[in-house]
C-alpha cells in the first residue's frame, strides 16, 4: 500500500513470479490498479528443485558433502525414491509437474490432494486423491505446493508434523508461513522426521534455528533460479505490460 499510495500514476503491477501474497490485492482494487503475474514461467524450475531436494534428503547427499569438506569420510545408507510413498499437496502448475517427474522413478504409490479434485497430471503413474491427514500419516515424502492464503497459513504445524512418520521427509518449495517454522524446529529437535527441505521462509533472508539442524536442507528461495525460467519470467511480465497499454486482455 505504501508504494501504491506514492505511485499516483500507477496503473498496473506485474508480479514477476508465481505468488501474489506480496501484493495487497484489496488496496490495488480500491485504487483501480490492475494486478497480474507470471505463474507459468518458474514452474518447471521449481518442480525440478523439488525432485532434487527429495533425492538429496533420501541419500543424505548434503550431509555427506558437508562432512567430506571437513575431512570426514562417512557413507550414509538411504532410500530410493522408487520405494517411497509420496504425497503431493497442491495440484496446480508445480504439483502436477512434480507428479509427472515422479513417473520416471516408478514410485510405488503417489497420493495427491487439492481443494478441487480436477487436476490430471497425465503422468502414466498410478496416483490417487487422498485427504491431507491420510498423506500426513502414510507418506514417506510430503511435498507442499499451495499458495499462501489465510486458509493455508500454518497449515502444517505441530499436530500435522507429529502425524507424520518418524522417518518421513517434508519438502516446502511453495511459500514460507505454510509450514510453521517454530513447530518444525521443535519436532525436528526431538528427532522426528528424517529430513526436511525448505526453500521458502516466513521472513527472508532466513536466520532462524532450523539452520542448526543437520538433516534440514535449506535453500535461499531459489526455486525459480534457472537461467531459462528467470528470462521467461521477465519476458512474460513485459508482455503483460504491452497487453495492458495496448488495451488488450491480460493473460493472467
Amino acid at each position: 500500500d505504501y508504494v501504491m499510495e506514492r505511485g499516483t500514476d500507477l496503473k498496473l503491477i506485474v508480479r514477476v513470479g508465481i505468488g501474489l501474497d506480496s501484493v495487497d490485492l484489496l488496496a490495488a482494487k480500491r485504487r483501480g490498479i490492475a494486478v497480474t503475474f507470471t505463474p507459468d514461467a518458474p514452474s518447471p524450475a521449481v518442480a525440478e528443485l523439488t525432485i532434487s531436494l527429495m533425492l538429496n534428503l533420501l541419500r543424505s547427499v548434503h550431509i555427506a558433502n558437508d562432512k567430506l569438506h571437513r575431512g570426514e569420510w562417512h557413507r550414509y545408507l538411504g532410500r530410493r525414491l522408487s520405494q517411497c510413498v509420496v504425497g503431493v499437496i497442491g495440484m496446480g502448475r508445480i504439483g502436477t509437474r512434480v507428479v509427472r517427474h515422479l513417473s520416471g522413478f516408478g514410485c510405488r504409490r503417489v497420493m495427491c490432494n487439492d481443494l478441487v479434485q480436477s487436476a490430471n497430471p497425465n503422468s502414466g503413474l498410478s496416483w490417487e486423491w487422498q485427504e491431507k491427514e491420510t498423506i500426513y500419516r502414510e507418506a514417506d515424502i510430503i511435498s507442499i505446493h499451495v499458495p499462501l492464503t489465510l486458509s493455508t497459513k500454518d497449515m502444517i504445524s505441530k499436530s500435522e508434523l507429529e502425524m507424520m512418520k518418524p522417518d518421513a521427509v517434508l519438502i516446502n518449495t511453495s511459500r514460507g508461513g505454510i509450514v510453521n517454522e517454530k513447530a518444525l524446529y521443535e519436532v525436528m529437535n526431538k528427532g522426528h522426521l528424517s529430513g526436511v527441505g525448505i526453500d521458502t521462509f516466513e521472513f527472508e533472508p532466513y536466520k532462524g534455528p532450523l539452520a542448526s539442524i543437520e538433516r534440514c536442507l535449506l535453500t535461499a528461495h531459489m526455486g525459480s533460479m534457472s537461467t531459462d525460467c528467470r528470462a521467461q519470467m521477465e519476458l512474460e511480465a513485459a508482455q503483460e505490460a504491452v497487453r495492458f497499454f495496448a488495451g488488450e486482455e491480460l493473460a493472467k
